[in-house]
């Protein structure tokens, strides 16, 4: 497993990160929590040791299985969790005000709930699960922060933002009290590569790629004709015409990663972890193969510079989470 240094910081983490939101077993349909602890320690043993959580994922779930297999397996892993907003709203919208979705109590006590999911005295990294810097001049949110790490209670606090909007979150940075951000970043979604990636670079803050996949639509199998199970978020995220475009699109990118990759996922991980400012990636896993052929390609490392270049024409504007 390769390892990058956390920004402002001298930990490692793998480059290869998990995340647990399918393991909260709400929204995504069909976890089982034993085969999802099968999982999280072979992750472990493979040399991964950056894990993704929220208190959202399950109300806890997933926070508690982490919990649980960090202890079992007697190893300290670098956990990262997040808060929901108070209200309860995602994305965020510069139409809410702060005392709506993060007031400086709330944070504070949702952080503590978190805790004690996890069994733990302590955050790698805690973050805002959406944001909108209408809010960064404010100082609650920063005494938050601060009572936080001065407590010893989190280590790094970052900024998970808002679904394809990787530059609101930048003017809250400037305080100098994010750490990092987490960030949709895939062969569709290019956008970070503008403006986020440039300035996180000139700031030492660290880059959590999320959704390399785009919600399954980059494995390569989202086809027309796929179904989801009830009550399964995929329903609505591929609704409409959209398995129809994806498939259409994903057509060309295969034709363009043939000569240089075995397959789909490996080009998508392998493309995200190609730019320097990326310090990790966190697809979401639920089931053993897919943890394997994820470290498979991750170890493969970087894409060619001339495949990047390609591969820039498949950058696609939407936002199917709407």
């Amino acid at each position: 497993m390769k390892y990058r240094t956390f920004d402002k910081s001298d930990v490692k983490i793998s480059r290869l990160g998990v995340g647990t939101w399918g393991m909260g077993k709400t929204m995504w349909i069909g976890a089982d929590d034993a085969e999802s602890k099968r999982v999280l320690h072979k992750a472990i043993e493979e040399g991964i040791n950056f894990f993704d959580s929220a208190f959202v994922y399950g109300m806890g779930h997933s926070e508690k299985l982490l919990g649980e297999v960090e202890k079992e397996a007697g190893k300290t892993l670098f956990i990262t969790t997040k808060i929901p907003p108070k209200n309860f709203r995602w994305p965020a919208k510069d139409s809410y005000t702060l005392e709506e979705c993060f007031p400086t109590d709330y944070i504070i006590q949702t952080t503590e709930k978190s805790l004690l999911n996890l069994k733990r005295d302590y955050l790698d990294l805690q973050q805002f699960h959406v944001w909108s810097d209408a809010w960064a001049d404010r100082d609650e949110w920063k005494d938050a922060i601060v009572k936080l790490k001065d407590s010893g209670k989190v280590r790094f606090f970052g900024i998970s933002m808002n679904d394809h909007e990787p530059t609101n979150g930048i003017e809250a940075a400037k305080s100098g009290l994010i750490d990092s951000f987490q960030v949709i970043f895939n062969l569709f979604d290019q956008a970070p590569i503008d403006q986020l990636f440039p300035f996180c670079l000139e700031n030492n803050i660290s880059v959590i790629a999320r959704v390399p996949f785009d919600e399954g639509a980059l494995t390569g199998n989202i086809i027309p004709e796929t179904t989801f199970p009830p009550k399964d978020f995929r329903n609505r995220y591929f609704r409409g015409d959209r398995k129809e475009q994806v498939w259409q699109r994903v057509q060309e990118i295969m034709k363009d990663v043939a000569d240089e990759t075995e397959s789909l996922p490996e080009a998508a991980l392998r493309f995200v972890i190609s730019f320097e400012a990326v310090t990790t990636v966190i697809p979401g896993v639920r089931k053993m193969e897919h943890l394997l052929s994820n470290i498979k390609a991750v170890e493969k490392g970087a894409l060619s510079e001339e495949l990047i270049q390609k591969l820039a024409r498949h950058r696609w504007i939407r936002n199917f989470y709407q």
